[in-house]
């Protein structure tokens, strides 16, 4: 994730603010921080967030994006928006549209195939060969980084990638 951020920095139309979906335990929301972009940290559950509080540009904020609830966040428009581990189809279209004009998708994943290795093994938490790209794409993104294969480090898996930049700006 850290390469792909990189190799696209500066990420989206500056102003703007950097959303890390599903942030967990805030890992990209640090090195984003550490980049100097603000960042809105969204998870259900944020207590592992609480080290980067008083952080300059950085809001946590505790939410279940699976609850069909609307996303207090829904209006606003992001420069980057940074999902890892995480997939929940029915809001993928509603996270694509989140992206500014001139702003990035950059999303990584477990994918199909991964159920060899172990967790996650559920089809439901496993994106297919092209998904994510594909949503991008419809959404009306350009796709640069589109792929689906087996790692070895950090252990074995199966993982699904998409970077897609927005037109525009």
């Amino acid at each position: 994730m850290k390469d792909a951020i990189a190799r696209y920095e500066p990420l989206g139309p500056e102003g703007l603010r950097v959303l890390d979906l599903a942030a967990g335990g805030g890992r990209h929301a640090r090195h984003l921080l550490d980049l100097e972009y603000a960042v809105l940290a969204v998870d259900r559950d944020i207590g592992g967030l609480a080290y980067l509080d008083g952080r300059d540009g950085f809001e946590a904020l505790a939410w279940d994006l699976e609850d069909g609830s609307p996303w207090s966040f829904a209006d606003e428009h992001f420069r980057a928006i940074v999902v890892t581990n995480y997939l929940h189809r029915p809001t993928l279209a509603r996270v694509l549209g989140l992206v500014a004009p001139g702003g990035f998708l950059v999303y990584e994943t477990f994918g199909t195939g991964n159920e060899r290795f172990g967790k996650p093994s559920n089809p439901d938490f496993l994106a297919c060969p092209h998904e994510i790209a594909d949503a991008a794409r419809a959404a009306g993104m350009d796709v640069l980084v589109d792929e689906h294969r087996e790692i070895e480090d950090p252990r074995p898996a199966v993982v699904h990638r998409c970077v897609a930049r927005r037109p525009g700006v």
